[in-house]
C-alpha cells in the first residue's frame, strides 16, 4: 500500500489513496470473454455496454465557452461510433456527463501538464485528478462507473496538453492497485484527462490504455510512439507538437491511434491495427489463421475493418512472445483515413513493456523505405507483393487482390 497526500488549502488536507486490490485491471479480456460466453455474433446490439462518467472542471480565471452537449458528443457519441466500429460491436460507451461544471480550487496553470510525456510533472496531474474527484465525491458515487473521463475547460495551450491517461499511464500502473477517492470509493479501472482542444483519435488512445489495463505489471496497450524521442522537444505549442510526434512514430507510422494520437486526424482518426484489436479482445478467434512452425498455407485475407470477413488476421508465431501479424486495410469506415491501403506486416515482441529507447511492442515491416514516415509501409500486388524473413523462415507472398481481399501464400518453414 502507499499513499499520495495533497495539501488543498491551509487549513484542511485530503488523503487520496492508491492501495492494493485483488484482481487486475482487464476490461479488454473481460469484453471478449463476455462475447465468447454469450455466443452472439456481429449483430447491432452490443455484448457489453460501458459506462464511464465525464467530469466537467472548469477553472478561476478561464473563460468556458463550452457546452455539455458538445461534450457528450465528443466524449460518449463520437467515442461509442469509433469504439463499436472497431470492436465490431463487442463494446459500447454509454455514460453519463455532469449537468454542471464544477470549478476547481486552483487556476489552470498550476495543473500545467506539457505534452513531452517523460517532462511532465506528475504532481501537477495527481492535483488535478484528485481537485476532480472531490469536486464530485458528494454527488456521484464514481464505483458505479467503469471509468472516469474529466473534461477540462481549457485548451491545449492553457494546459499545456491535449489529453493524458492518469492511470494506468502518467501516474504509474501495477496489477494489484486501485484509486480510491478521499471518502473511499474506487475508482474501476482508470481515469483520462482531456483538453477541450482534443480530437477523438487521441480520445480513443488514452481510453485504450484504460480497456486494455494492466496484466503483470505492464500495461497491456502502451503508447506506440517513441516516447524518448517525443520528449526531447523543449517547445509547448501545437505545431511543434505534431512534429515531434510524427517524427516519433518510428515504429507505426499514422496506421493505428495507439501511435498516431497527434496526427492529422482531418476529418476523422484512422482505424486500429489487428495487433490493438487483439490486445482487446476484439476478434474472434476463429478469424485468426494460424500458421505454425513447419506450416504452408494460402489464406483470403478479408478487410480488417469488414465485419463479415472470414479471416481477418494471420499470425506467425516465432517464440513464446514474438509473432508476426499480417492484415489487410482498405478505405472501408475509419480506415479511409489511412495513408493507403495494402496489406500490412508487423512484427511484436510481447516482453517489450514501453516504446523507449527505440523499442517497441510492434512495428511495420516497412513495403517501401523511400516514402517517409511509413506512409508506403503496405505490401501490395504488383508492388512489393512479397516479404521474407529468412533468419526466421518466413515468407509472404501476395498472391492476388480479389475485390477488396487478397489471397497470400503464407511459409513458415523450419530453420
Amino acid at each position: 500500500m502507499f499513499r499520495i497526500t495533497q495539501v488543498l488549502d491551509s487549513q484542511m488536507r485530503y488523503l487520496w489513496n492508491v492501495v492494493a486490490s485483488v484482481g487486475t485491471i482487464l476490461i479488454g479480456i473481460t469484453s471478449f470473454e463476455s462475447y465468447a460466453a454469450s455466443g452472439a455474433s456481429e449483430q447491432e446490439t452490443c455484448v457489453t455496454v460501458l459506462k464511464p462518467l465525464v467530469i466537467q472542471v472548469e477553472f478561476p480565471g478561464t473563460s468556458r465557452n463550452i457546452s455539455t452537449g458538445s461534450v457528450k458528443e465528443r466524449y460518449l457519441d463520437d467515442l461509442n461510433e469509433y469504439i463499436r466500429e472497431m470492436s465490431h460491436n463487442r463494446v459500447c460507451i454509454k455514460g453519463e456527463v455532469t449537468k454542471k461544471w464544477y470549478k476547481l480550487p486552483n487556476p489552470i496553470a498550476s495543473y500545467w501538464i506539457p505534452w513531452q510525456n517523460l517532462q511532465a510533472k506528475k504532481s501537477n496531474l495527481s492535483s488535478l485528478v484528485f481537485d476532480s474527484l472531490n469536486a464530485v465525491d458528494d454527488e456521484f458515487d464514481v464505483s458505479k462507473y467503469d471509468f472516469v473521463i474529466i473534461a477540462l475547460a481549457a485548451t491545449f495551450k492553457e494546459w499545456g496538453n491535449n489529453g493524458v491517461a492518469a492511470y494506468p499511464g502518467m501516474l504509474g500502473w501495477t496489477s494489484d492497485e486501485s484509486l480510491f477517492t478521499w471518502t473511499g470509493r474506487k475508482v474501476n479501472r482508470g481515469i483520462v484527462v482531456y483538453a477541450s482542444t482534443v480530437g477523438l483519435g487521441h480520445v480513443f488512445h488514452d481510453v485504450a490504455h484504460v480497456l486494455g489495463g494492466v496484466k503483470d505489471g505492464k500495461r497491456v496497450l502502451p503508447c506506440l510512439y517513441d516516447q524518448d524521442m517525443e520528449s526531447q522537444s523543449a517547445a509547448h505549442d501545437v505545431s511543434s507538437a505534431s512534429k515531434a510526434f510524427r517524427d516519433s512514430q518510428i515504429h507505426m507510422g499514422r496506421w493505428d491511434p495507439m501511435s498516431c494520437n497527434y496526427c492529422n486526424q482531418t476529418p476523422g482518426p484512422p482505424g486500429v491495427t489487428s495487433w490493438t484489436k487483439l490486445k482487446l479482445g476484439w476478434v474472434e478467434p476463429s478469424r485468426i489463421r494460424v500458421v505454425s512452425l513447419g506450416e504452408k498455407a494460402q489464406v483470403t485475407l478479408g478487410p480488417l475493418e469488414d465485419a463479415s470477413s472470414q479471416i481477418m488476421v494471420i499470425k506467425i508465431p516465432l517464440t513464446d512472445s514474438t509473432y508476426y501479424l499480417v492484415e489487410n486495410r482498405q478505405y472501408i469506415g475509419h480506415d479511409k483515413y489511412l495513408p493507403e491501403t495494402g496489406v500490412l506486416i508487423m512484427y511484436a515482441d510481447d516482453k517489450i513493456a514501453e516504446s523507449r529507447h527505440g523499442q517497441s511492442q510492434v512495428r511495420l515491416m516497412n513495403a517501401n523505405p523511400t516514402v517517409t514516415h511509413l506512409e508506403g509501409a503496405a505490401y501490395d500486388v504488383g508492388k512489393n507483393a512479397s516479404f521474407a524473413d529468412i533468419q526466421n523462415g518466413v515468407q509472404v507472398k501476395l498472391l492476388k487482390k480479389n475485390g477488396k481481399s487478397y489471397d497470400i501464400l503464407v511459409e513458415h518453414a523450419p530453420r
